[in-house]
């Protein structure tokens, strides 16, 4: 499925490459080690979206500082985020076997010492591109709660989770949910199916 994406969206993908490399200093790509299944790390794939060098700045429960109002976002990157047209790269992640369409976000390699011991759970299926966190609040959720998500989506995993995961993926990027940590919301850390 990757590979016929990848041939599908190529036009747009060529497209994208060259907007990031217009819009700012830096190549289009932004590569990034990640941690995937069975804790082996591999190297994930996006759109850059911030200026070249930007510094790496965190929330307080230390996930990936996301915020309308974030300097080091470009313009172009801005666009990219909200239609969630970054991630699109990750399709060779999926083609290599290192990703798949649906799983946990994949986290950064200091991410599993973290870890409370159920979480471990989520380490026993690839990461995806999106995910059962991802359709539950994303960026909106603490990371702990991102987690306890991500554990239960690899303790039930199954064909029919995976194709709703996919269809909430549309509804969710289309509506622009979650896409920046907004402070004011309520944060989910239940499970519901």
């Amino acid at each position: 499925m990757s590979l016929v994406l990848l041939i599908i969206l190529c036009p747009l993908l060529l497209l994208v490459w060259i907007g990031v490399r217009l819009d700012s200093n830096g190549p289009g790509i932004f590569r990034q080690k990640r941690v995937g299944k069975d804790g082996v790390e591999f190297v994930i794939l996006k759109f850059r979206t911030m200026i070249q060098n930007a510094p790496d700045l965190r929330n307080p429960d230390n996930s990936t500082l996301s915020s309308d109002h974030d300097r080091r976002v470009t313009k172009l990157g801005r666009l990219l985020r909200r239609t969630s047209l970054d991630e699109l790269p990750q399709l060779i992640n999926v083609l290599r076997g290192e990703m798949s369409l649906v799983g946990p976000r994949p986290e950064l390699p200091e991410g599993p010492a973290t870890y409370l011991p159920h979480q471990f759970a989520r380490l026993r299926v690839r990461p995806g591109i999106t995910g059962w966190a991802a359709v539950n609040g994303r960026n909106d959720l603490p990371m702990h709660a991102r987690r306890d998500l991500d554990a239960w989506y690899a303790e039930h995993w199954s064909l029919w989770l995976d194709a709703k995961v996919l269809w909430r993926t549309l509804v969710v990027v289309l509506l622009r949910e979650g896409v920046n940590c907004n402070s004011e919301s309520t944060h989910k850390s239940g499970v519901s199916v």
